[in-house]
């Protein structure tokens, strides 16, 4: 049993992705401390796992609190560290305990994020190939490739460093909403990297809206990019996700939903010190020429 690591889930209306998940990190020879949160489903999730998993603690909201639903589960552990795992994926054994040895030997790394196998496949998911190959410069000796963002469902975490930083927005709710916490992270002072050790497996769910996370996904893109990058950085980026936008109404409905919430933005707009705003610099290139990124259903 590690005492280092425990495992926050957050789900919703996917009762038996959910239980193939749980049985996953059952297994787990870390026997790590597991906390889920049921964001207000409506399939007998939260009755299923209070039945069937007793090791498990169930939070269960009234409401969908999307990402935020990490911040509660996060505060209910005291390990020093936290795996994310979302419903439809689950951690390989022994991973947890290499992250966690990972982070004991870099007290300034926030964020190591693994890489992840599709399944029932078998293969890399394409991101994968964007993470190994990061242009983005961190301190030397870092355990892996220093990254700009990360992958939530994929990633463990300092505990202290999240809660520094006040962990996911709530207004971005849910899709591509690493990025923010990625950026507050490295402002205060810590690195992210991608650690090629460590193994996700991710079996996409069918019980998910396209249209919802297309529209959120460029949404949210969208706000952080004008909560933190400078202007003509912001331009270039608004171009590049305009650009790449599947043209449908998802799409439009995510830049209508962005200029929405342009006055709460200008209000928390805060701009990212020289030596962070040069990580997204270092992602500009690959960010236009990726294949994993695009805003497509």
């Amino acid at each position: 049993m590690d005492l280092r690591v425990g495992v926050v889930v957050i789900t919703h209306n996917r009762r038996d992705e959910l239980c193939r998940t749980l049985g996953a990190l059952r297994a787990l020879p870390e026997a790590p401390h597991v906390v889920v949160v049921d964001n207000g489903s409506e399939d007998g999730t939260a009755r299923t796992v209070r039945e069937r998993y007793p090791w498990v603690e169930l939070v269960a909201s009234e409401k969908n609190l999307g990402a935020v639903g990490r911040n509660v589960g996060v505060a209910r552990l005291e390990t020093p560290y936290v795996a994310f795992c979302d419903d439809d994926t689950w951690w390989a054994p022994g991973s947890l305990a290499r992250a966690a040895d990972a982070l004991d030997a870099s007290p300034d790394v926030a964020v190591i994020t693994a890489r992840i196998v599709v399944e029932p496949a078998g293969t890399e998911d394409p991101i994968v190939a964007e993470l190994r190959e990061s242009p983005v410069r961190g301190r030397p000796g870092l355990p892996g490739p220093a990254l700009g963002s990360f992958l939530a469902g994929a990633s463990v975490l300092r505990r202290e460093a999240f809660q520094e930083v006040g962990g996911f927005h709530p207004r971005l709710w849910l899709g591509g909403e690493e990025e923010l916490l990625a950026a507050d992270l490295a402002a205060a002072g810590w690195e992210l990297c991608y650690l090629e050790e460590l193994t996700v497996h991710h079996q996409a769910s069918a019980a998910r809206d396209a249209d919802k996370r297309l529209r959120d996904g460029i949404r949210n893109t969208l706000w952080f990019t004008w909560l933190r990058r400078p202007v003509p950085a912001a331009l270039r980026r608004t171009g590049v996700v305009l650009r790449q936008a599947e043209i449908g109404r998802p799409a439009l409905g995510g830049v209508g939903a962005a200029l929405a919430g342009l006055p709460w933005v200008l209000r928390e707009r805060r701009v990212l010190p020289p030596h962070v705003e040069a990580r997204f610099l270092a992602l500009e290139d690959a960010q236009r020429r990726s294949a994993a990124r695009r805003y497509v259903r």
